[in-house]
C-alpha cells in the first residue's frame, strides 16, 4: 500500500507540472487584447482554470504605458506677406519683416536657389514666416499666379522647393469679320492683342497682314482660356484657326510632336511655316520696292534696286529670315552696316543700313529664324532709317515680296497616325463652333425678318 500511495503521488505531481507548462505556452501565443470592453471580454472554459493556476496578469500601469502620448502641435508662426513695390530690394523687404541682412545672407548662402530672389519685380509677393522668437522659418516667393519658390528651415540649413499650380483649362471660340483692321476686328470679337498677334504669326507666311488684308476678310479661332480659383488669368495657345483672305481660305491646327515640340500645320500635315520669313522686320511701310530700273535717291542715277526697303523707327530689331550662318557682318560701301546670311547651298539674304549688330553676331555665327541679328538704322547711302533687304536664290537676286518661299518640313510619315489622332478632334471642335455660329446667325436673321 505504501508503494501504491507513492506511485499515485508521483503521477499527480507529474500531471500538475504538465498543466503548468501548457498554461505558460497558451499565454505566449495569445496576447491580451487591450481594446476589448467589459461585455466583450470572456474566458475560454478550458483556459480559465489555467489562468487561475499561478498565471500572472499584466499590471494596469503596464497597459497604460503601452499607449503613446499624443504629439504636441508645432508652435505657431507669424506670417506676413509683402507686395514688392518699385524701388524695393531684398534688404528692404527683410528689414520690413523684422529681419536683418545677416538673415538674408544666411538664406542665400545656404540655399543657392535663393539667388532667384535677386530678380524680384514689382508686383511679386514674398511671405515671411517667423517663429515666436523672431527666427526666419519659411519664405515663399510668389513669382506669378501659378509659380512660387518656397524655402523651409531644416536642421542647419534651408531647403528649396518649386511649387506650381495647374490652371483649369476651357476651350474658347472667336469669330470676326474685318472692317478696317485686323486688330480692331480682334478687339470687337473679345480677343487680346497678343492673341491677335499669335493668329497673324500662324498665317504670316501665306498672308501679308500689312498689304494683303481687305475689308470682308474673316477669321475664326479656337484657343485655350486658363482659370484659377474661378478667375481668368490668361489665354493658352491657339489650337486651330481659319482665315479667309481675298476669297482664299487657309486652315491651321496645332500639333505637339513626339519630342514635345509644337508647331502649326494644315489639316493634311503640311507645315504652316516657311523656311524664310516674308518680312524680317516690323515696318510701317515699304519705302522703296524691288525695282531693277529705280533712280537712286542719293546718287540721282538709274541703279537697280535689288531689294525691298522697309521703313521703320531707328533701333527696330531686325530678324534673321531663316536658319543659317553669318557670312559677313561689317561695313559694306553704300550698304553701310551689313549682315549677309548663307542658308545652305541655295539661299542667301542681305540686311543693310543697320544701326548696329546684336552682340555676338559676327562672321561664322549660326542664327535661327526669327532671331534678332541687328537694328534698323541709316548707315551708308540712306536718306532715313530703314532696312534694305535682299533675297538670293542660287546667286540670282529675287523680289523678296513675291518670291516663292520654300516650305518647312511637314509631319513625317512615321508620325502621321499620331498627328491625325491628335488633331482630328480639334478640327471637329472648330467646325462644330462654326456651324453653331452660322445657325445662330441664321436664326437671328429669321427673327428680324
Amino acid at each position: 500500500m505504501a508503494a501504491s500511495s507513492l506511485f499515485v503521488g508521483l503521477a499527480l505531481l507529474l500531471a500538475l507540472s504538465s498543466t503548468g507548462e501548457e498554461a505558460k505556452s497558451e499565454r505566449q501565443s495569445q496576447p491580451l487584447a487591450l481594446n476589448l470592453t467589459k461585455s466583450e471580454a470572456s474566458f475560454d472554459t478550458e483556459t480559465a482554470p489555467l489562468l487561475r493556476v499561478g498565471a500572472e496578469q499584466p499590471e494596469p500601469q503596464a497597459v497604460e504605458s503601452a499607449v503613446s502620448e499624443p504629439a504636441e502641435p508645432p508652435p505657431e508662426m507669424n506670417r506676413t506677406t509683402y507686395t514688392v513695390k518699385s524701388g524695393d530690394s531684398l534688404s528692404v523687404l527683410f528689414k520690413r519683416a523684422g529681419l536683418t541682412d545677416r538673415d538674408l545672407y544666411e538664406l542665400i548662402d545656404q540655399a543657392p536657389e535663393a539667388r532667384a530672389l535677386r530678380r524680384i519685380m514689382p508686383g511679386n509677393e514674398i511671405t515671411f514666416a517667423l517663429s515666436q522668437d523672431g527666427q526666419l522659418e519659411e519664405l515663399i516667393y510668389q513669382r506669378d499666379r501659378l509659380r512660387s519658390l518656397r524655402f523651409t528651415r531644416t536642421e542647419g540649413s534651408f531647403d528649396a522647393e518649386e511649387l506650381e499650380r495647374t490652371p483649369d483649362v476651357q476651350i474658347a471660340y472667336r469669330r470676326a469679320t474685318i472692317d478696317s483692321s485686323l486688330f480692331l476686328a480682334g478687339q470687337a470679337a473679345g480677343m487680346t492683342d497678343n492673341l491677335t498677334m499669335e493668329l497673324a504669326g500662324i498665317f504670316g507666311w501665306d498672308i501679308d497682314f500689312i498689304l494683303d488684308i481687305r475689308r470682308g476678310d474673316t477669321f475664326s479661332v479656337l484657343f485655350e482660356e486658363h482659370f484659377l480659383d474661378g478667375e481668368k488669368i490668361g489665354n493658352g495657345p491657339i489650337l486651330a484657326a481659319q482665315f479667309t483672305n481675298r476669297g482664299k481660305t487657309f486652315e491651321a491646327v496645332r500639333y505637339v510632336d513626339a519630342s514635345g515640340d509644337s508647331n502649326y500645320y494644315t489639316p493634311e500635315g503640311r507645315s504652316m511655316r516657311r523656311a524664310f520669313l516674308r518680312t524680317p522686320v516690323e515696318f510701317t511701310r515699304i519705302s522703296s520696292p524691288f525695282n531693277p530700273n529705280r533712280r537712286h535717291p542719293v546718287l540721282n542715277t538709274i541703279r537697280a534696286h535689288k531689294g525691298t526697303d522697309y521703313a521703320a523707327p531707328r533701333g527696330t530689331p531686325v530678324q534673321a529670315s531663316g536658319d543659317g550662318r553669318v557670312k559677313f557682318a561689317g561695313r559694306k560701301g553704300g550698304y553701310g552696316n551689313t549682315i549677309i546670311v548663307q542658308h545652305g547651298q541655295t539661299y542667301q539674304t542681305l540686311y543693310a543700313h543697320l544701326n548696329g549688330f546684336r552682340r555676338g553676331v559676327r562672321s561664322g555665327t549660326r542664327v535661327k529664324q526669327g532671331q534678332t541679328i541687328g537694328y534698323v538704322g541709316s548707315t551708308g547711302l540712306a536718306t532715313g532709317p530703314h532696312l534694305h533687304y535682299e533675297f538670293y536664290v542660287n546667286g540670282a537676286v529675287r523680289n523678296p515680296v513675291t518670291v516663292e518661299l520654300p516650305q518647312a518640313e511637314s509631319v513625317p510619315s512615321s508620325e502621321m497616325a499620331r498627328f491625325e489622332s491628335q488633331v482630328q478632334p480639334i478640327i471637329a471642335e472648330l467646325e462644330k463652333y462654326q456651324r453653331d455660329t452660322q445657325l445662330a446667325g441664321l436664326s437671328n436673321d429669321l427673327q428680324v425678318n
